[in-house]
């Protein structure tokens, strides 16, 4: 069975990666390969790695409350790219209004502060190769 490969980036200008950093590692634990991207890359630089390195799905990180502008940018870049079906998941200090709103425009689940790495980790094995619902 073929790993599933995730890459996990830190958008916009926060520099804060502890808790990227441990999700990459409860990932890798469960037998994903995960590929790190560093700290203030752009939307296109996460793009462009995604598709370099053919992931699965994509988890964005942010604490510098810009999710709204780079999630979204994120989505549509994936998609614009022909990477449409890569599952995109988001975490960091998203208010719950906001994480609707990113469903909306394509990430398929946001977890916030002290979600345990099981449950992140059982809902990309669960949703990988899933078809996004996204509008526009």
């Amino acid at each position: 069975m073929k790993k599933i490969r995730v890459l996990i980036a830190k958008p916009g200008l926060d520099g804060h990666d502890r808790g990227a950093k441990v999700v990459a590692r409860a990932l890798r634990d469960a037998g994903m390969e995960v590929i790190y991207t560093g700290i203030q890359k752009t939307p296109e630089d996460i793009v462009e790695a995604a598709i370099q390195e053919d992931v699965d799905a994509v988890g964005l990180s942010i604490l510098s409350g810009a999710h709204m502008t780079l999630f979204p940018r994120v989505t549509k870049l994936l998609r614009k790219r022909g990477m449409g079906d890569v599952l995109v998941v988001g975490g960091g200090i998203i208010p719950p209004k906001d994480a609707l709103e990113l469903k909306k425009a394509g990430v398929a689940e946001v977890f916030g502060p002290g979600t345990p790495l099981n449950t992140i980790v059982d809902f990309i094995e669960k949703n990988v190769g899933k078809k996004p619902d996204v509008a526009g």
